[in-house]
């Protein structure tokens, strides 16, 4: 099975409100998609985002990395070795890792495929179906109780509160959030690295004296300041979920070496794709340290991706896979379906993507 032809597009998807965070406020979910096509016809997606606050990758940039430098190395190639396929792909540029994913989920796609599997069977098929959280974006705190109680009218159980937009402000956020919301209802907290160790550490003692029962803190500091995010770990009892800190297996190596975080988020755009996800899933379960699946603010196509991987294993416990519920439509035929909390895998192989309407492709 050769790859004969790789096509990329652009796609722009309007979003129900504006998605706000300390880094960011977007009102799109703009995408580059992927279509790799092979001499017997079988067609493998992808996509990529540009999230150019966190990967520092831009349309531009995730399009030039595929069109100059990707595309020429995987046109031919056999893809039934595909571990020698993915050595040589994620040997072949630095950094680019939002490009590198999107070519990355299309091999597996098509591989997958080839052998007529789901591909959350093919990466363990540990289950078939996900739940995630959604995301209530940075406002003041009127407007993020009425975003929660949307959200547990629409099924969801399980609330991310983004903060940091305005410190100062943060605990009335995540306190009227609370009451609005009752005790029931799981909600964590992501800064976005927008504080600093002792303001971290501050912040977290006040949400633990007021019993406002915060299931974790993501990413509270900057991402390479890890002897920041280990301080914090070690001087609050609520957990920490190290997320922009993670692109890479050999940042989970020194997560996981200083214990500098209780939980690790795996995003297939940090990583690359599957294929260093996987190293990073691994380091982290054998030194006991839990992960999370999260996503960037993007299409159906890299969130299917996402929620075969986190589907397939074991020891990825929480999701954070909310675009199907951001997203004011979905031009992604096939693929995961979401129903109220619930994302669910189909049985068609590979990611089960049939087609995507409305690409320009380039």
């Amino acid at each position: 099975m050769k790859i004969v032809d790789v096509k990329i597009g652009k796609i722009k998807i309007p979003l129900k409100r504006p998605f706000k965070t300390a880094l960011r406020t977007v009102y799109f979910a703009e995408d580059i998609i992927v279509k790799l096509i092979t001499q017997s016809g079988l067609i493998g997606f992808g996509s990529a985002a540009p999230t150019f606050a966190i990967t520092g990758d831009s349309l531009d940039s995730i399009s030039s990395c595929i069109l100059n430098e990707l595309k020429p190395r995987i046109i031919g190639l056999e893809l039934t070795n595909i571990e020698c396929v993915m050595s040589k792909l994620h040997a072949s540029v630095v950094n680019n890792t939002s490009a590198l994913s999107a070519i990355d989920m299309a091999i597996y796609d098509l591989y997958a495929q080839s052998l007529n599997l789901p591909l959350y069977k093919f990466f363990g098929g540990y289950r078939n179906l996900v739940f995630t959280s959604v995301t209530i974006s940075a406002n003041p705190p009127d407007v993020m109780v009425a975003d929660a109680l949307v959200a547990l009218e629409d099924g969801f159980s399980d609330l991310k509160l983004k903060l940091g937009v305005d410190p100062n402000y943060d605990l009335d956020r995540v306190k009227a959030v609370r009451a609005a919301v009752g005790n029931l209802i799981k909600i964590s907290v992501d800064a976005n690295q927008a504080w600093g160790a002792k303001e971290s550490v501050r912040m977290i003692h006040k949400l633990e004296q007021l019993g406002l029962n915060i299931e974790f803190v993501e990413q509270p500091v900057k991402a390479k300041h890890i002897e920041d995010l280990l301080y914090v770990t070690q001087n609050v009892t609520t957990d920490i979920l190290a997320d922009e800190s993670v692109f890479s297996p050999y940042d989970a190596f020194q997560i996981c070496k200083q214990k500098a975080a209780d939980l690790i988020n795996i995003k297939l755009a940090k990583a690359g794709g599957f294929y260093q996800a996987t190293k990073i899933l691994n380091l982290a379960e054998s030194a006991g340290i839990e992960c999370l699946m999260g996503c960037m603010l993007e299409s159906q196509v890299a969130v299917t991706a996402a929620a075969h991987f986190a589907a397939a294993k074991k020891s990825i416990v929480r999701c954070d896979l909310d675009p199907p519920a951001l997203l004011a439509e979905n031009p992604v035929i096939g693929g995961v379906s979401l129903d109220g909390n619930v994302l669910t895998l189909n049985e068609t192989a590979g990611l089960g993507i049939k087609d995507i309407i409305g690409v320009q492709y380039l």
